[in-house]
Parts: C-alpha cells; sequence; structure tokens
C-alpha cells in the first residue's frame, strides 16, 4: 500500500458518514490516504502529534472535520504549515451548522484553513486533489477528466428536457 500523502481527520467517530465522501473521492482518484479521529478537545496531545508530524510522515495535505465548536481544522492548521481544508460538520449539538462553519471559517492572519460548505467533505477531497494535482500530472489528468465528466452530465441532463419541449 501506498505511503499515505493526505490525512483525513474528523473530531468524532459520528462525523465518519460526512467525512468518507472526501475518502471516496480520493480513493476514485488512486491518491493514497489515512483516516482517523482525532479531538481537538478529547485528544489533544493527539491533536498536537498528529499535526507537528504530519509533514514528517509524507502526508501533503489535511482535511479536518468538525461539528459544534468545530476548533480542529483550526488547531491543526496553527501546528503545521501544510494545506488544511476544514469540513464545518452539522453534528447533533449543533445551532444548525452555523457554529462549525463560522468556528473554521473565521480564523485569524496567519492561520488560513480552506473552508468548504457545510458536510462538503467530497469538495474537500476534490480540492485537496486540486492541490496535489497542481504539481503532479497524472492527478491532473484524472481530475481533467473528472471536470470533463461533469460538464458532459450537465450536456446530457439539457439534452433530455430539449427532448421533452423545454429549453
Amino acid at each position: 500500500m501506498a505511503k499515505p500523502v493526505v490525512g483525513i481527520i474528523m473530531g468524532s467517530q459520528s462525523d465518519l458518514a460526512v467525512m468518507k465522501e472526501a475518502a471516496e473521492f480520493l480513493e476514485e482518484m488512486g491518491i493514497p490516504l489515512e483516516l482517523t479521529v482525532v479531538s481537538a478537545h478529547r485528544t489533544p496531545a493527539r491533536m498536537v502529534e498528529y499535526a507537528t508530524q504530519a509533514r514528517a510522515r509524507g502526508l501533503r495535505v489535511i482535511i479536518a472535520g468538525a461539528g459544534g465548536a468545530a476548533h480542529l481544522p483550526g488547531m491543526i492548521a496553527s501546528m503545521t504549515s501544510l494545506p488544511v481544508i476544514g469540513v464545518p460538520v452539522k453534528s447533533s449539538n449543533s445551532i444548525d451548522g452555523w457554529d462549525s462553519v463560522l468556528s473554521i471559517l473565521q480564523m485569524p492572519s496567519g492561520v488560513p484553513v480552506a473552508t468548504v460548505a457545510l458536510n462538503g467533505a467530497r469538495n474537500a477531497g476534490i480540492l485537496a486533489a486540486q492541490i496535489l494535482g497542481s504539481a503532479d500530472a497524472e492527478i491532473g489528468r484524472k481530475l481533467d477528466k473528472f471536470k470533463k465528466s461533469l460538464e458532459d452530465k450537465v450536456k446530457e441532463s439539457a439534452r433530455t428536457l430539449a427532448k421533452k419541449g423545454w429549453k
């Protein structure tokens, strides 16, 4: 098995239903990943170790998902120079997910977290692949093919509607 280049972490096992979408997209692209639970509040020492050792372990991008107060992505970003993509997760204790969105989005200067939509883990996987694909021609070609498939899907939908007399 290839060494992971993307780390996918989440604050709780309950976030897996959302975060697996990032893993599934990366697997479709053939990008090696690791996926685990790292809680900013319940396992702070594990979080520090994960963030500070990520580059040395070969990771090039980290996707961090969290609900509620959602401190995990920002705390990880504060301890590594790797790109961090935050996924706000609408959890059972969140305020319609807005607390998670704002906790991840509103980072102080110098500690950026690229933030995707609420429960938008698939887009986080796509963004991670695009970051890697900017310097890896094979990943870039796979992404070009993926983007073309999106275009083809829209054109097919338009043709279907046109056949029904709608334009």
